[in-house]
């Protein structure tokens, strides 16, 4: 090929551009080689036709050119490919307008001017100062010279060469007649691929208009829309029910010619933070307006409020026949003690606010009655109740239970994936069941999700906003596992925003007759009788193990009892109740199980002092040549006992067991 072509331009994007422009028009009829001055430059160029990017490049690479060198210093013209996002924005916006000279700028904004792109208020950019009250701008490809302050940049890419230097490149080659209306065709056929998408768009735009409407008139409600002159744009069908107004008259007029209603009419013609309650037209309606983003239209919506009453109803009915629903009430909580009272009467008002609660009690106190009447005090009371014990799941299943997961994320997954427990309550409230026994791995998302009120499944790859009260309950000294690093501290505070302590029923033994009729009507047995020695007896108990253990108690006496009167004939032995030893991790230990504490302590201490390992191994190994020699499986049961007591800390692996300041303290004693 003998016909050779040089494109000199100033940065690699513009070289990168125009050599492509070139060669999509003359690559079968001409050699093209390019070259940027922010990159390198040859050191001469012999014989060939040179193409300038602009002046500015002719002047800066003269020094490069030789004298048989035939030069053309190109016009520019906009770039036909990305001139569609002007559109975008809307008539009369003031736009920066920014290149990499303040001549270049001046060029680019006469050019956009006379190819028809006047509907925008073009400001150009010297480089220095600007309006602070722009905000776009619009560059052809100069991005770096925008200033940093300006929110949104529109780059309509670099600046193609036009119609009038391609010709000129065929005059120069002698190919005008042999390849001019090839190369016309070419550049036409660019332009009428600009127009194909803009036609495009614009059938997008009207589409997505009709479905708009569609959309708009599709909605249970009455929508209404006003432009920045005031007059209606949108009036949809249930406008046109609730109002007796068909569209066409609406449409095109303003609030004053539509409404006579003069607090109506005050409310919609001013900025409102809240929704008002209005009568038109024997409707019953709360009406809502909104300032339209991204335009200066106002939105206005109608809510029927007989009809949402009536949904509200159906979704309680639906909620009741899926099981998401809170079951109890503060009335279904029995008991008329000073403490329970007092109890019943915080918890109301904590049910007043949307704040995590921690609900502290022994086991079988009720923390789920509480709950759940709590939810149903609430302003969520018709929205999803949804309760979990997280003791009774393994890690695993807690987790997808809790979270959801994604179709395939494991062995076994469903098909379709799963939703958590946590976006089944969205808007309504969860409760989660000894959350003591939670592993510090759940701990961590957990609080994530708490903090950033979104979660992701697991197998999931986008976070779902959620939004859900969390009431957590315990009957652990969560402020022990805090010390022993069983739980998280962030997260005792995350959940205790709000705190809720049950009384034990052994502060609370004014009620046990009034449980105890409950539990002989619950089962069945309303007309049995309670001896009373054997009602001073069930007062006079302890009840570690509270209600629970009253209720089983009492279903006892009735199975075995013989009549319909119950006496201290029919309780059970002292081996059926629950002991004290077995509720409280510090009791006074048997005078046996203390000199074994103090000897197995002994041997912990001195393997800690020793820096050596204090696996159970070793301390039953360290057992055997004293008075108390000790199995790993006594030593295992030992250790736990220990715990329990905050004598010791157990690591987990080949930390072995650390004694504990309280340990060391009982050595002492």
């Amino acid at each position: 090929m003998d016909n050779h072509l040089t494109l000199l331009a100033g940065t690699p994007e513009t070289r990168a551009t125009l050599h492509q422009q070139l060669d999509e028009i003359f690559g079968e009829f001409i050699k093209i080689d390019s070259y940027s001055v922010d990159e390198s430059l040859p050191d001469l160029i012999e014989k060939d036709l040179i193409i300038f990017s602009s002046h500015l490049i002719e002047q800066e690479a003269a020094h490069v050119i030789g004298e048989r060198c035939t030069s053309i210093t190109a016009r520019r013209t906009i770039n036909y490919q990305h001139i569609d996002r002007l559109f975008e924005l809307r008539d009369n916006t003031t736009v920066l307008c920014v290149n990499d000279t303040p001549e270049m700028t001046i060029e680019t904004i006469d050019t956009l001017e006379k190819i028809g792109m006047n509907h925008l208020d073009y400001k150009p950019y010297n480089g220095r100062s600007f309006s602070e009250e722009i905000d776009t701008a619009i560059t052809p490809g100069e991005v770096p010279f925008i200033p940093k302050r300006i929110e949104k940049v529109v780059d309509i890419g670099v600046r193609l060469i036009d119609i009038t230097t391609l010709i000129e490149i065929l005059d120069h080659f002698q190919l005008k007649r042999k390849l001019g209306g090839i190369i016309s065709s070419r550049y036409t056929s660019k332009i009428i691929e600009l127009s194909k998408k803009i036609s495009e768009m614009n059938q997008q735009t009207q589409t997505l208009n009709e479905h708009l409407k569609q959309v708009v008139d599709g909605v249970n409600d009455g929508i209404m829309a006003i432009d920045i002159e005031g007059k209606v744009t949108v009036f949809n069908p249930f406008m046109e029910e609730y109002t007796g107004l068909s569209a066409s008259h609406a449409i095109g007029k303003t609030l004053p010619q539509l409404f006579k209603q003069h607090d109506l009419l005050q409310f919609l013609s001013q900025p409102q933070e809240e929704g008002r309650y209005f009568t038109i037209n024997t409707y019953n309606v709360m009406v809502y307006r909104f300032d339209w983003e991204g335009s200066d239209s106002v939105l206005l919506i109608f809510k029927n409020t007989d009809e949402t009453i009536t949904m509200e109803r159906a979704a309680r009915k639906q909620l009741t026949k899926t099981g998401y629903i809170a079951k109890y009430h503060f009335q279904d909580i029995i008991g008329e003690s000073e403490a329970l009272e007092k109890t019943k009467e915080i918890a109301k008002k904590l049910a007043r606010s949307e704040l995590p609660v921690l609900i502290q009690g022994e086991s079988g106190t009720g923390k789920e009655l509480f709950a759940s009447a709590i939810h149903n005090h609430s302003g969520q009371q018709l929205d999803p109740f949804l309760a979990v014990n997280c003791s009774a799941l393994p890690e695993e299943l807690l987790e997808s239970e809790l979270f959801g997961y994604e179709e395939g994320s494991f062995t076994g997954a469903k098909r379709g994936g799963k939703k958590g427990i946590f976006e089944q309550a969205d808007g309504g409230t969860i409760f989660l069941d000894e959350i003591g026994d939670i592993s510090l791995k759940l701990q961590a998302r957990l609080l994530r999700v708490i903090q950033e009120m979104e979660i992701r499944k697991i197998g999931g790859n986008k976070n779902i906003p959620i939004q859900v009260r969390v009431i957590a309950a315990t009957n652990k000294d969560l402020l022990r596992l805090i010390e022993e690093g069983k739980f998280r501290e962030d997260l005792y505070h995350r959940l205790k925003v709000l705190f809720l302590q049950i009384p034990s029923l052994r502060k609370r033994k004014a009620d046990v007759p009034r449980l105890v009729h409950q539990f002989l009507i619950e089962n069945g047995c309303p007309d049995h009788k309670i001896s009373p020695s054997l009602m001073n007896t069930l007062k006079d108990c302890e009840w570690y193990g509270n209600i629970r253990e009253l209720k089983n108690t009492i279903s006892y006496l009735i199975t075995v009892g013989e009549g319909t009167v119950i006496t201290e004939r029919d309780l059970p032995n002292d081996g059926f109740f629950q002991s004290n030893l077995s509720y409280e991790a510090d009791a006074q230990p048997s005078m046996l199980d203390r000199q074994k504490f103090i000897h197995v302590l002994a041997i912990i201490l001195e393997l800690n002092e020793s820096y050596v390992s204090a696996s159970r191994s070793k301390i039953s190994e360290r057992s055997q040549k004293s008075d108390f020699p000790l199995s790993v499986q006594q030593i295992r049961k030992i250790l736990k006992d220990l715990e329990e007591r905050g004598y010791v800390r157990v690591k987990r692996g080949r930390g072995g067991t650390e004694i504990t300041e309280q340990g060391r303290s009982f050595l002492k004693c």
